[in-house]
């Protein structure tokens, strides 16, 4: 595979004075984000603060203590993000883009340009307000070491995307395509593989079901006792309350109280999927999956939208999954493993809730395709499927001693039942556990209340690995791990004769691609 020479990320002699001659500052109205950002943290804490005042009835200290003590905290906070802004620069040289920061003490950064995947272009609700966007370089390190600038306005953001592109793809050789956009002009539009509308997101949010609004409310609730002046938390408060309802509660009768249990259950539920569905149209508003000429380029979001491209010849392998409900109506996700990075994680939806017909011409877009109706699929050793069993129903079994020991003989039957479902269970899913490979692809499937497949090109893998435990060595099967850049890919349980053959094949795979030939193709 061609490698480009490496680039160090300090500066040279003369980078001090290109530094100084194309430094740029983010847009001036980054500050007022920032600022607003940070006091939006403050309000409830001031809230809090005033209403106690005034409910003691204290009206001048609140004019006299609390206002100007919240102009301070305004103008200190604004002023800080002002010479935060201010003291914040990058520079887009020949082989890097570098950004210098720091208020009291001066950190820079360099990222060459063949260390960047990808520039992705991210508008959450606020910075959308000001026209701002926010520009990630994604250098396939982890969330946490990739590089940002926040914020640059729409027009800067598409340009320094252009720029960046092409001189990435100018120093490891890479061939933008016929019909790129120019620097400065927008992203160039493509075909359209995949979208959702409103009636899709609907029957998406269905089956997005989510009890994240409780645990916003368990977090408000702690400014609560504040307000009401008791202890919410103190569970002798709410032993008196239920020994004083508990004479009212059983006046109504078992019919009654059945009907106000099923009512709680029912408005859980319908809180769930209100949450759900809510979630679901913020995230994935306007869905659009397009081929374009550099790749896939993706775009979604309500309040913050996000418009990442991902070329083609970095996806690394595909993964098609599903969950329990949902698959009962034949809805499906597909996801790009790719060297670059989406929100922390590897994994680029493309297609979040789609049909597998509707996900069939994006696997081949990819340079993929599903596995066909005659492939040859093996399972795993039926002596792991044995094992298997063995060891999940042991697991249950133990926890049924303590059980047996401390608590009463009607808990005990919940151990042993738990043990011998599990072992049934391990034992019925054997079947849907299998691979194939043919001439391009491996593929492996597992599941069976909810099956998941992932399938990779041999040329695509990096390493083959035949590992084997104490039980595995023994028993003649193995666990076949897969060398993949930005994501991980095991087919356990394998015989290990079939093991060491689909190693073979993968390695001949790997040893006769030209990869120079190959990325310049792809590109």
């Amino acid at each position: 595979m061609s490698t480009s020479p490496t680039v160090p990320s300090v500066t040279r002699a003369q980078g001090g004075a290109e530094a100084a001659d194309n430094a740029r500052h983010t847009d001036a109205k980054s500050f007022l984000v920032r600022g607003v950002s940070i006091l939006s943290q403050l309000v409830i804490p001031l809230a809090i603060a005033s209403f106690t005042i005034l409910r003691d009835g204290d009206f001048l200290s609140l004019i006299w203590f609390v206002v100007p003590a919240i102009a301070l905290v305004v103008g200190i906070n604004f002023l800080f993000a002002y010479l935060q802004w201010s003291r914040l620069t990058y520079t887009v040289g020949e082989q890097d883009i570098r950004v210098d920061s720091g208020v009291l003490s001066r950190a820079a950064r360099s990222v060459p340009f063949e260390r960047i995947q990808d520039v992705s272009l991210e508008q959450k609700l606020l910075p959308r307000l000001f026209g701002l966007v926010e520009v990630k370089f994604e250098t396939g390190a982890g969330g946490g070491e990739d590089l940002s600038l926040t914020y640059l306005s729409n027009e800067e953001g598409e340009r320094l995307r252009r720029v960046v592109r092409e001189r990435r793809d100018a120093q490891s050789g890479e061939v933008a395509g016929a019909g790129a956009a120019e620097a400065g002009e927008a992203e160039p539009t493509g075909d359209a593989l995949f979208a959702m509308d409103q009636r899709r997101l609907f029957v998406f949010g269905m089956f997005e079901f989510s009890l994240a609004v409780f645990a916003v409310l368990a977090g408000l609730l702690q400014y609560v006792d504040t307000f009401i002046g008791i202890e919410l938390w103190d569970p002798d408060l709410w032993q008196g309350w239920i020994e004083s309802q508990s004479s009212w509660f059983s006046s109504f009768g078992f019919v009654a109280q059945a009907a106000g249990a099923v009512a709680g259950i029912v408005v859980l539920l319908l809180v769930g999927s209100a949450t759900g569905m809510v979630r679901t149209f913020l995230r994935e508003w306007e869905f659009l999956l397009e081929k374009t000429a550099r790749g896939f380029r993706r775009r979604r979001g309500l309040l913050t939208k996000t418009d990442v491209v991902m070329p083609a010849h970095r996806v690394q392998a595909l993964q098609i999954g599903t969950r329990l409900v949902r698959y009962r109506f034949g809805w499906h996700n597909l996801k790009f493993v790719s060297l670059a990075q989406d929100a922390g994680a590897s994994n680029h939806v493309v297609a979040p809730f789609a049909k597998m017909d509707e996900i069939d011409p994006i696997v081949a877009a990819a340079g993929f395709h599903l596995p066909e109706a005659k492939a040859d699929w093996h399972r795993a050793s039926k002596k792991y499927r044995l094992d298997s069993a063995v060891i999940d129903a042991a697991i249950f079994s133990l926890v049924a001693i303590p059980v047996a020991i401390f608590a009463p003989p009607w808990a005990l039957p919940i151990p042993l039942f738990l043990a011998v479902a599990s072992a049934a269970i391990a034992v019925y899913s054997w079947q849907f556990h299998r691979h194939t490979i043919d001439g391009k692809q491996i593929m492996a499937q597992s599941g069976y209340f909810a099956p998941q497949m992932q399938l990779s090109r041999r040329v695509k893998l990096h390493t083959v690995e035949i590992s084997r435990g104490p039980i595995a060595q023994r028993r003649g099967y193995a666990t076949l791990h897969l060398g993949l850049a930005g994501g991980e890919f095991s087919i356990p349980g394998v015989p290990i004769e079939r093991a060491i053959a689909v190693r073979k094949a993968v390695l001949e795979s790997i040893s006769a691609t030209d990869f120079s030939k190959l990325e310049s193709a792809e590109s």
